[in-house]
């Protein structure tokens, strides 16, 4: 919400170059993956998700090569043996892009975790994507997501998970994000 109304020029006294979500990194990530010949693996969502989104991932950019998907269990981040588990998979499967869809903050902890096994590898904290390209959940349509108004959208879509994390969590540095960028114009 703050970061893409903070962006605007009348905040910022210049516009950022363009707004680009993880749900369409997703996309065009995997297209360069597939031209270069590049592995991704898909980890996060729900039982199935993951592998859903690999098939419409591999039909829209043919060649693509998804070394390996997994959904982790519910509550495995307190389980240091379900965290090396998926260590345990992701290191054979060699993949040069790790796209985690678990939600923040949890995903930027597993990946500052399981970075150090896969130095090289490009791992992209993608949120609700993976859901997104395997069909679970619809994007906001396109003039929400141009007014910056998309988490409203999936805020209705997901009320119970998501309107604590919104409107009680994140609100606090939302209002401060703007009130700042007002300021310092």
């Amino acid at each position: 919400m703050g970061r893409r109304w903070c962006g605007r020029p009348s905040w910022r006294g210049r516009p950022l170059p363009e707004r680009v979500a993880g749900s369409a990194l997703l996309w065009s990530l995997s297209a360069a993956a597939a031209s270069s010949d590049r592995g991704v693996y898909l980890l996060g969502g729900d039982p199935g998700v993951a592998e859903l989104a690999a098939t419409r991932l591999r039909a829209y950019a043919p060649g693509l090569r998804v070394t390996g998907t997994f959904a982790p269990p519910w509550g495995f981040e307190s389980e240091p043996s379900q965290v090396d588990a998926i260590r345990q998979r992701l290191v054979p499967a060699d993949p040069d892009v790790v796209f985690v869809g678990l939600g923040c903050p949890k995903q930027e902890r597993l990946i500052a975790t399981l970075a150090r096994s896969l130095p090289r590898v490009w791992w992209i904290g993608c949120g609700a994507a993976l859901a997104f390209a395997a069909g679970e959940l619809q994007r906001a349509p396109a003039w929400m997501q141009a007014s910056g108004l998309e988490w409203v959208h999936r805020m209705v879509s997901e009320p119970r998970r998501l309107v604590r994390r919104y409107l009680i969590d994140d609100a606090p540095y939302a209002l401060r994000l703007l009130a700042v960028s007002a300021v310092r114009r």
